[in-house]
């Protein structure tokens, strides 16, 4: 897996890094699969819902028997690589701002039980 950017964690400590990649690894989206989804099943639009174009993904639906959209999503498959990274850009900024808005937890500090070496 391709981590993004450093730009997004370059003011996050170690918790708040790992909490960005688990979360960028849960929500950021696969080029091929992009690729393949426009190359077979780009007529019905389902390319555009995996990146969240449901808008898009409904007039290819309706419009799915004329052919046109068959033609269309074969052509899209050549630009779905960059989509799915810009796609990815803006989920990583998104993450990267919802994580810093918090503010970072206290220092861990360990206490001792008295009688008890820690």
């Amino acid at each position: 897996m391709l981590y993004p950017d450093s730009i997004y964690t370059a003011r996050m400590n170690d918790q708040q890094r790992a909490w960005f990649y688990a979360e960028y690894e849960r929500a950021r989206k696969d080029e091929i699969a992009g690729v393949l989804f426009a190359i077979f099943l780009g007529g019905w639009g389902i390319h555009h819902f995996y990146l969240g174009n449901t808008g898009l993904g409904i007039l290819y639906v309706l419009f799915f028997w004329t052919g046109i959209p068959h033609i269309l999503g074969w052509i899209e498959c050549f630009f779905m690589p960059a989509r799915v990274r810009a796609y990815n850009v803006a989920v990583a900024s998104q993450i990267a701002n919802g994580i810093l808005s918090y503010p970072p937890p206290p220092a861990y500090r360990q206490t001792t039980v008295t009688g008890v070496p820690a």
